[in-house]
């Protein structure tokens, strides 16, 4: 027995001190599994947050410049209106009936043209005039809007913006206002009245909820219903005093939202609470108007994920520890696993010389498309010096050697008639060179009237040499013959004959070859027609006709660029360019100009 004891008495307390010395490693295991945890919880939370704002920027920057562009797409209108003789003229006589009609159906066409909701005439008391509306149930005209901030605004400063449910209509718009005053006191006011639902239906669309907030704090565009006219924080007294006076807001309740601010994670970007639901609130200002777009993005996903990757970077980490210890007791995996990661090292250094060189070559790809641009750039404006001035020089050729022939025969009258043509070609190209010289500069010339029937006369004295050597018939309908348009008379010019031009081109081996020129007024417009007789636009085509560079003719005799010229020089006079094949053969371009005011007045 007495052998045994001290057996027994020093084997218990040896078991028992190798069982504490295991207990920090456990520990320490135990810990690096809740760092990781952590760890990965928070970069899987500022990783998740940070895609949420980039995703919020980038949704925020299309959705403000689309918004910047709509509201700025009609702050012309009212200037515009200044310009034309009827709208003053109602303001000095506003008992004239007839007068006040024809500002009506003048602003409808304008109206029909812009596509703005409403556009309307004030006086200098804030009484409405006239308005595209007129016809309609719910117009403004004989309205009292003299409290409205966008006639106080233009009255007092000279223009004015405000957004908010109409008197008439109850339905919200954004509306833009211009004093009228021609160097005298405020004779009236003009307001455009833009509506911006269907920004707010384009926004339902996109991911996650888009809110405009006013100056107010009050939301004025929401994709969700609810949300819409209710403002973040309640009003204070001043605030519910302007809008009980002005009514921006129709009948709304104003209930103020569920809105609570968690915590603010950038100069434009917060954690908010809304109805009790965490979102990420990604704000940007306008330039157009004092608002601010707001982006909401549900934060519920992103601390999903957290919480995953949580649960997912323990668990590695407790793999990580296993396969630790297993290779603390194999050194030939230590030694195996050293030189996987070598060889893994080495690939990724191959790799990334390799993203070196392919980023290299896309730079100097960029580089190349970038000249190549500037190269097209070149080209298309050389194309289009010589399509300018190629028509009145061949003209003037013409004119020239039939001046010769007239002298030959003593007929000196026509030769002086041959002379006048000419010098009215020089002025013509003086023009066009005036015109090409400042192409990338907005004109400050405005538009004048010119009679359609001497625009006709002029382009067929430019295509006459080329429309009886190919024995093509012209036929000009101008009704009334006193038809005007709003134009640039050079560039006019050059639209009529280059479709002209392309007309008797087409013509050539048609049997029947008939150019027909019809100018007729509609709606304030002018539409003119210029039809042939030839093969027609082929189908491939004509969906593409106005691009660059692209054309029917054969490789050598046209670039493709005269018609995209004619088009810009159309829009840039407020007109159109379209084109057609006509059923019984042959194509029909037709141009719609705006009518001259005294065009309209007759009409």
């Amino acid at each position: 027995m007495t052998s045994r004891e001290p057996v027994r008495r020093f084997d218990l307390p040896s078991r028992t001190a190798k069982r504490w010395r295991g207990l920090p490693r456990w520990c320490g295991a135990l810990a690096l599994v809740a760092v990781a945890a952590f760890t990965g919880h928070h970069l899987a939370m500022q990783n998740g947050l940070a895609r949420l704002r980039d995703a919020a920027d980038h949704r925020l920057d299309m959705l403000a410049t689309g918004l910047d562009a709509d509201l700025a797409r009609f702050e012309y209108l009212p200037a515009l209106l200044e310009m034309t003789p009827i709208v003053p003229a109602l303001l000095g006589t506003p008992s004239n009936a007839s007068l006040r009609d024809a500002v009506n159906r003048y602003l409808d066409g304008v109206n029909a043209t812009a596509g703005a909701e409403m556009l309307y005439v004030l006086d200098a008391a804030g009484t409405s005039l006239a308005a595209s509306d007129w016809d309609r149930p719910g117009t403004t005209v004989g309205q009292d809007l003299s409290f409205r901030p966008y006639v106080i605004d233009a009255l007092g400063q000279g223009r004015g913006r405000f957004y908010g449910v109409g008197i008439t209509s109850r339905k919200p718009g954004y509306y833009l206002s211009y004093a009228l005053r021609h160097d005298q006191p405020t004779r009236g006011v003009v307001a455009v009245k833009v509506n911006l639902e269907g920004a707010e239906r384009a926004w339902r669309k996109l991911p996650g909820d888009v809110a405009l907030i006013d100056q107010r704090g009050v939301v004025i565009l929401a994709t969700r219903e609810d949300l819409k006219f209710r403002p973040l924080s309640p009003l204070d007294a001043s605030q519910l005093a302007e809008v009980q006076r002005s009514r921006p807001y129709g009948e709304a309740g104003l209930q103020p939202l569920q809105w609570k601010q968690k915590e603010a994670m950038g100069r434009d970007v917060q954690v908010v609470a809304l109805d009790g639901v965490d979102q990420l609130a990604s704000t940007r200002s306008l330039r157009g108007a004092p608002w601010q777009l707001v982006v909401l993005d549900d934060l519920a996903p992103v601390r999903v994920g957290a919480r995953n990757a949580a649960i997912t970077a323990s668990l590695a980490m407790a793999v990580l520890l296993l396969i630790v210890v297993t290779l603390w007791q194999r050194r030939r995996a230590v030694r195996q696993k050293l030189a996987n990661q070598a060889a893994l090292q080495a690939a990724y250094d191959t790799l990334e010389s390799t993203v070196v060189a392919r980023t290299a070559q896309l730079r100097a790809a960029q580089g190349e498309l970038v000249h190549a641009g500037k190269m097209a750039a070149l080209g298309q404006m050389s194309a289009g010096v010589v399509h300018e001035l190629n028509q009145p020089l061949t003209a003037m050729r013409t004119l020239s050697e039939s001046a010769g022939i007239l002298l030959d025969k003593s007929r000196f009258d026509d030769v002086r008639g041959n002379l006048r043509r000419i010098r009215g070609m020089v002025d013509r190209l003086a023009r066009l060179t005036s015109q090409l010289k400042n192409f990338a500069h907005k004109s400050e010339l405005p538009l004048a009237p010119v009679p359609m029937v001497k625009a006709v006369a002029d382009a067929q004295v430019i295509v006459a040499e080329a429309s009886k050597n190919n024995g093509v018939a012209v036929e000009v309908d101008v009704q009334p013959a006193t038809l005007s348009v709003m134009a640039e008379e050079a560039a006019l010019g050059s639209v009529l004959v280059n479709l002209m031009r392309n007309a008797i081109d087409a013509m050539q081996a048609s049997p029947r070859r008939t150019l027909r020129l019809e100018a007729r007024p509609q709606d304030g417009r002018v539409i003119l027609r210029v039809s042939d007789t030839g093969p027609g636009i082929p189908s491939d085509i004509l969906p593409r006709l106005f691009e660059p560079f692209v054309t029917s003719k054969p490789a050598g005799t046209g670039l493709g660029l005269g018609l995209v010229i004619s088009a810009q020089l159309l829009r840039a006079m407020d007109g159109t360019l379209g084109a057609a094949n006509l059923p019984d053969g042959g194509a029909c371009f037709v141009v719609d100009l705006p009518a001259a005011i005294h065009t309209i007045l007759t009409a």
